[in-house]
């Protein structure tokens, strides 16, 4: 595989597992406190997305840096690459957040 593909991937899989693991570990806490695991989990899931796809993507400002730089410069090759890379980074974190909307029986809203 090449190591695009291979970092997209991983990007895609660590936003995923952080609002998955983060969102079961939330309920978890939640029955310990005697909340309602249900509505803590998609609180969580809703509210951890953004620092799912920062952290995935390796911090919030580098990133930006990459883009920036490359495509002023007119290397648009690494700055296209760095989109990509938040956008798989994006789509795991909210597969991750439906993925427990789903396992919570939530609906949109």
């Amino acid at each position: 595989m090449s190591t695009f593909l291979t970092k997209a991937v991983m990007d895609f899989f660590v936003a995923f597992g952080i609002v998955v693991g983060g969102a079961m570990v939330g309920g978890l806490g939640a029955i310990f406190s005697l909340q309602p695991p249900t509505h803590t989990m998609l609180d969580i899931a809703g509210r951890i997305k953004i620092w799912a796809l920062a952290a995935a993507v390796g911090g919030t400002i580098d990133p930006m840096r990459v883009i920036e730089s490359n495509f002023f410069d007119g290397n648009l090759s690494p700055a296209i690459k760095q989109i990509l890379y938040l956008l798989f980074a994006f789509m795991g974190a909210h597969m991750g957040s439906e993925l427990v909307r789903w396992m919570c029986g939530g609906s949109r809203g």
